[in-house]
């Protein structure tokens, strides 16, 4: 069964993540999104990319804990090192993208989010965070850059000291989303507004975004081989383990 499904709307390219209720994040979703990806950034035909979920209870919990935790230290590896090299895609994706985000975004999830361009939620009990602190490990250090270079230190510190979820009200405050919007809306105003930035010079567009996440790409790849063995050292620590059993209790 595919983990993704998409559909081109005004030379948009919507893309929704098809994993259930949750949209947990396992290897198969990331090769197919990074796939896709790939195709839609060679397209001219395509202008913009709206990354979404089909239902309203979830964008995305996250790192798939349950068949994650099993895994070889190998095979972890390779989920790991992927994961990180498709945030790096989609956060220098030469094109417009939107995360339009109808329900919780957590942890990996948020980290999808994070890595669009513009993010609009909606309103509600509907939350967004980076809790990895509470599974013992820290982010990975690619969401971490890029996290950084979005809001302020001073909220950087705190989401990532507590590892709290927020309401949209706070995350507006934060920077951490662009919009707010009721349920019925938010995928009609997330698809205007990337699909009006995709009307912008394909070009100019290009090069002011590389302009932006440039410099935080070599940030990232100065230290990205050394933070990911790092990671895969704590990932396999025993309290990490009991701490991940824990949460296999919320899938």
């Amino acid at each position: 069964m595919s983990t993704i499904s998409t559909e081109v709307v005004n030379r948009t390219l919507v893309i929704k993540l098809n994993r259930g209720t949750t949209n947990a994040v396992n290897l198969d979703l990331l090769r197919e999104l990074g796939r896709t990806l790939d195709d839609s950034a060679s397209d001219d035909s395509l202008s913009a990319v709206l990354l979404t979920s089909p239902n309203e209870k979830f964008f995305s919990i996250g790192f798939d804990i349950p068949w994650l935790i099993d895994l070889s230290k190998d095979d972890f590896s390779i989920f790991f090192r992927t994961f990180n090299r498709l945030s790096l895609k989609l956060f220098t994706f030469p094109k417009p993208t939107l995360a339009s985000i109808p329900g919780h975004a957590v942890a990996g999830g948020c980290i999808l989010a994070l890595c669009c361009d513009y993010r609009f939620i909606t309103e509600g009990h509907k939350l967004m965070g980076l809790n990895e602190i509470k599974l013992g490990v820290p982010i990975p250090y690619p969401s971490d850059c890029i996290l950084r270079h979005l809001v302020s230190t001073r909220y950087v510190r705190e989401m990532l000291d507590t590892g709290d979820f927020y309401p949209p009200e706070r995350l507006i405050q934060m920077g951490l989303v662009d919009r707010v919007f009721p349920q019925e809306a938010l995928y009609a105003q997330s698809l205007d507004w990337v699909t009006r930035l995709g009307n912008q010079p394909a070009h100019a567009y290009a090069m002011i975004k590389e302009n932006r996440v440039a410099p935080v790409e070599r940030q990232i790849l100065e230290r990205l081989e050394e933070r990911e063995r790092i990671f895969i050292s704590l990932w396999y620590a025993d309290d990490v383990r009991r701490r991940l059993r824990e949460a296999m209790e919320r899938f």
